[in-house]
């Protein structure tokens, strides 16, 4: 038995767009009552394979065909060419409300929703206070869902889908719509499937979701695949083709040192207006050793050109480890310094004065963007640097520690022993 879960081969799919409308009878006798259409291909020829108990993301820009494939593999839309196989009980959260009636109330829409998943009432009534619980809408679960918040339709939503028992569960980036608490809770849910060895597609615009869940991932665009790789890959190269659309990605050649400025491309920008020309880092004793000891202090630069004088720009940060975890992430921003750029070169440098970091090699991204989150350019990874402890801990970071002994009275055990060991006598 084959253990590919999703085949999708060779699917594309058109839409066919409509240009305005005729506005008299004239125009329509003359063009046959035919509204002029273009053809759209949401997708071109994509190929995936995603095996059992694999968890796969799907990177791309908007309108790149991301949702449309999702749609394809779900069996919402037929693919124009190409054939999608399914081997398991699917169960789907494409968009915002979908499958959901307006005028029925969340208990309702939960049974409606199961029938269409192919369950039977008995199945959904064994389920049903596990959905509730999940939603935590047991309050408004008698209320029409047209009434609902965004919120609320996201967690009734996931909750009907992760508890109907799927063989695959397919995600589409509804999720960022949830709290931030419900969305650790979904995570949650989605790593407790991973365990089972379930199948998961997930399409999100999270570069830190892709990297802590999925094994691997593909980008997508203009309909097109332009790369399957791990994550970590796959987000770079997502984040460098989204600014090479644009105009402003900066291409880094391999043998170039990374301490070497890069040509960057002249002209003002409008939408893009500042870019990273370099990354690079320094330390104590740079020059005689190639790593930095625990303790010692860090700078990280980031050399920029702005094309046209910008105000509120802001510059990040972000550390990994070894694995691609993101652990230390900030901006200026965060750090509270506005910066006010005028048109020509410059450099932002980010100084850790303590490092806290253990044995082990680490790797920086750097970035560029608005104060309203615009990105302007990116460079992933822009550098890597190795650590060495002096000491004898072990593990990640170091911290300062103390240990002491307690007075041996009766007063301080109690103050900190379970209540069930305050009795004990101490030892004399």
């Amino acid at each position: 038995m084959s253990d590919i879960a999703v085949d999708v081969k060779d699917v594309s799919k058109r839409f066919r767009l409509a240009h305005g409308r005729y506005n008299s009878i004239k125009e329509r006798v003359i063009h046959g009552g035919r509204a002029p259409t273009e053809e759209f291909w949401a997708l071109k020829n994509v190929a995936l394979q995603v095996s059992e108990g694999e968890t796969v993301g799907i990177l791309g820009r908007n309108g790149s065909g991301k949702s449309t494939l999702l749609k394809c593999i779900c069996g919402v839309l037929q693919p124009t060419t190409g054939e999608v196989v399914v081997r398991g009980k699917l169960a789907g959260l494409l968009e915002l409300g979908a499958g959901f009636q307006q005028d029925l109330t969340g208990r309702e829409n939960i049974y409606l929703n199961g029938s269409l998943l192919g369950m039977s009432k008995k199945e959904v009534d064994r389920v049903f206070d596990a959905i509730v619980d999940f939603s935590e809408l047991e309050a408004f679960i008698d209320g029409a869902v047209k009434f609902y918040s965004s919120g609320m339709y996201v967690r009734l939503g996931f909750a009907v889908a992760v508890n109907v028992d799927p063989d695959i569960l397919v995600i589409d980036e509804v999720l960022a719509v949830g709290d931030e608490r419900f969305q650790r809770k979904c995570i949650d849910r989605v790593k407790a499937f991973q365990k089972e060895g379930r199948t998961i597609l997930l399409v999100t615009h999270s570069p830190d979701q892709v990297r802590a869940i999925c094994d691997r991932a593909i980008v997508l665009s203009h309909g097109n695949v332009v790369s399957e790789a791990l994550p970590g890959e796959a987000v770079r190269i997502f984040r460098e083709g989204l600014l090479e659309e644009e105009g402003t990605l900066v291409v880094v050649p391999e043998e170039q040192s990374e301490e070497r400025p890069i040509e960057v491309r002249p002209g003002p920008d409008v939408e893009h207006p500042v870019r990273i020309t370099y990354a690079a880092h320094t330390y104590p004793r740079f020059e005689e050793v190639a790593y930095l000891s625990t303790g010692d202090s860090l700078t990280i630069g980031v050399g920029y050109h702005a094309s046209i004088a910008t105000d509120d720009v802001v510059f990040s940060l972000e550390l990994r480890d070894n694995d691609g975890n993101c652990f230390m992430r900030t901006d200026t921003d965060i750090l509270g310094l506005r910066f006010d750029l005028p048109v020509g070169p410059g450099l932002v440098n980010f100084v850790i004065d303590d490092v806290p970091l253990l044995d082990g090699k680490f790797s920086y991204s750097v970035g560029i963007l608005s104060k309203g989150g615009v990105l302007f350019d990116w460079k992933e990874p822009a550098g890597s640097f190795d650590v060495m402890s002096p000491g004898k801990a072990t593990g990640f970071i170091t911290l300062p520690v103390r240990a002491v002994l307690a007075p041996p009275e009766r007063e301080s055990i109690a103050l900190m022993a379970p209540q069930e060991l305050a009795h004990l006598e101490p030892q004399v």
